[in-house]
């Protein structure tokens, strides 16, 4: 089995991309709301990193640990 090791900046690029279409154009994608993510989830995801973004705070949300992207936000904030 292939040996994998997340990625950190997948979190970085998800607490600072803003959504490029939609409802919630201009919205940081750790921002959207579940709801929303839910219903992209069940139309299916845009494909490349904007999908990969996406899903990435979907199942963060959906499992109760969006601390971690708030957790991010602010590390973002202290390095400026």
């Amino acid at each position: 089995m292939e040996n994998l090791t997340p990625d950190p900046q997948i979190l970085v690029d998800a607490v600072q991309t803003k959504m490029p279409f939609g409802k919630y154009k201009d919205t940081l994608i750790s921002d959207i709301p579940i709801s929303y993510l839910e219903w992209m989830h069940s139309k299916g995801f845009p494909p490349g990193k904007l999908g990969m973004l996406l899903s990435t705070v979907y199942e963060i949300k959906i499992n109760g640990v969006d601390k971690i992207l708030f957790q991010v936000k602010q590390m973002i904030r202290n390095r400026k």
